[in-house]
């Protein structure tokens, strides 16, 4: 006979349970509910954005073959993606291996400061970047946008990467020292390979990052430098352009691609999961 305080105990945890999957799909509802929406929509055979749409049509991803402005717009946003992976890189490791090769008060300060970027408010730190710059005598322009998404974006990379180097083992260090590797060789040779995936994961992260950024680039954008998030905000503020649905559209299919690459040959998921 089963014991009344094991069903009791039996019955709660499948409360439990079935609480919080349904607060997890009212959750996925609303996060993928706007996406779908808007993928639809992309398709909608009409000259205005509306959901339902009335008809199924491809014009609008055909139109964007002859959108010049998106297409400058989306070149831009890539260019400095890229160049903001690259430095996020850098930076991000240099500063991953500094702090986590120490327990000391310094270090540990040290990662507080380089990490600040994630917890300050994104408006706050793309308005403090315009002043800074102004101050400076600068105008916004490419690497302007450039040093602005690096600051915001490499932290990504670092906190991968220190949780990479938080599962090496020490003992392969000094097993390499005592075959006569010295520092470069170690971090080339066993580091490196080791922490590679980490460091990937951190860079897919800040490049869709710096590609999807609005608060930094509203600010340190102007028209010659206008990038894509920024330039489908001023069409469908004006106008509620179809083709930004279409971008939408093959943004999404852009992302998931990356992400199916970046859990293959990354393990993103593990990677984000340390």
């Amino acid at each position: 006979m089963a014991d009344p305080a094991t069903k009791h105990y039996d019955l709660d945890a499948l409360s439990l349970k079935l609480v919080f999957g349904a607060i997890a799909v009212v959750a996925i509802f609303f996060l993928l509910a706007p996406t779908l929406i808007v993928l639809l929509t992309s398709f909608t055979s009409s000259a205005s954005l509306k959901f339902p749409p009335e008809g199924f049509s491809l014009r609008w991803y055909a139109a964007l073959a002859d959108a010049t402005q998106i297409q400058a717009a989306a070149w831009n946003s890539f260019v400095i993606a890229v160049a903001t992976t690259v430095l996020s890189v850098v930076i991000g490791t240099a500063g991953a291996l500094v702090v986590s090769r120490s327990r000391a008060a310094w270090a540990r300060a040290l990662d507080a400061l380089l990490l600040s970027p994630l917890v300050l408010p994104a408006l706050a730190f793309g308005f403090a970047c315009l002043i800074y710059i102004n101050l400076a005598g600068l105008t916004p322009s490419v690497p302007a946008l450039i040093i602005g998404h690096t600051i915001v974006c490499f932290p990504l990379v670092m906190r991968t990467t220190v949780a990479s180097l938080a599962q090496l083992d020490p003992g392969l260090l000094e097993a390499s020292e005592s075959l006569g590797g010295g520092a470069l060789m170690t971090f080339r040779r066993v580091v490196l390979p080791l922490i590679g995936k980490g460091i990937a994961a951190g860079a897919f992260i800040a490049f869709m990052s710096s590609f999807d950024n609005v608060p930094v680039s509203l600010f340190l954008a102007d028209a010659r430098t206008e990038v894509l998030p920024i330039h489908m905000w001023q069409i469908i503020d004006n106008d509620l352009d179809v083709r930004t649905a279409a971008v939408s559209g093959v943004l999404v299919a852009c992302t998931i691609v990356l992400m199916v690459l970046a859990e293959r040959f990354a393990g993103l998921s593990r990677q984000i999961a340390r």
